[in-house]
C-alpha cells in the first residue's frame, strides 16, 4: 500500500507539475504575445514620430530658405534705396550748383522760351529767384518785345520756370525738377547694375 500511495503521490505530483508547466507556458506565451504587441506598437509609434520629425525638419528647412531669400531680397532693396538716395542727393547738389550759374540759366531759359514761342504765339514769363533775375533780364532783353517777361519767384530756387498761357501752363526747370527728371532716367540702369 505504501507503494500505491507513493505511486499515487507521484502521479498527482506529475500531473500538478504538468499543469503548472502548461499554465506557465500559457502565461509565458501570453507575455511574449503582449511584449511583441507592445514592441510592435512602440516601433509603429517611433516610426510615426520619426516621420513627423522629418516632415517638420523639411518644413523648417523650407521656411529657413524662404526667410534667407527674403532677407537677401530686402538687403538688396535697402542697398538699392540707399545708393539711389545717395546718388540722387549728389545729383541734386551738382544740378543745383549748375543751375545756380546765372549765365547757364540765362542760356537755358533763352533756348526754352525760343522753343515755346516758336510753337505757340503768345507771351511767356520766366520765373527765377532774385539772385538770378538781373542776369536773366539782361540776357533776355532782346526777347521782351516778343512778350517775354522775367519775374522773381523765390520758390524757384536754382534754375527757372517758364509760364505760358497767362500762367495756366508751367514748365519747371528748377534744380530739384531737373535732378528728379535725370534720376528717373538713371534709376532703371542703377537698379539693373545693383541686381547683377
Amino acid at each position: 500500500m505504501t507503494e500505491d500511495l507513493q505511486h499515487l503521490l507521484e502521479k498527482i505530483n506529475a500531473e500538478g507539475v504538468e499543469r503548472a508547466n502548461a499554465e506557465a507556458g500559457k502565461i509565458v506565451g501570453e507575455a511574449n504575445a503582449r511584449a511583441k504587441a507592445v514592441l510592435d506598437a512602440a516601433a509603429q509609434e517611433a516610426g510615426q514620430i520619426v516621420a513627423a520629425a522629418k516632415q517638420e525638419a523639411d518644413a523648417f528647412g523650407r521656411r529657413a530658405e524662404e526667410t534667407i531669400r527674403q532677407a537677401a531680397r530686402d538687403t538688396v532693396l535697402n542697398i538699392e534705396k540707399s545708393v539711389t538716395a545717395m546718388l540722387t542727393g549728389l545729383l541734386l547738389k551738382d544740378v543745383n550748383a549748375a543751375m545756380g550759374d546765372p549765365d547757364l540759366v540765362a542760356t537755358l531759359a533763352g533756348e526754352a522760351v525760343r522753343a515755346y514761342l516758336s510753337d505757340n504765339a503768345g507771351t511767356a514769363d520766366v520765373a527765377v529767384s532774385e539772385k538770378l533775375a538781373d542776369a536773366l533780364r539782361v540776357k533776355l532783353a532782346g526777347m521782351a518785345k516778343d512778350g517775354v517777361t522775367v519775374v522773381t519767384d523765390d520758390r524757384a530756387g536754382t534754375g527757372f520756370k517758364v509760364r505760358l498761357a497767362g500762367g495756366h501752363v508751367e514748365h519747371d526747370f528748377t534744380g530739384p525738377a531737373v535732378a528728379d527728371a535725370l534720376s528717373r532716367g538713371l534709376r532703371p540702369r542703377l537698379a539693373s547694375l545693383l541686381k547683377s
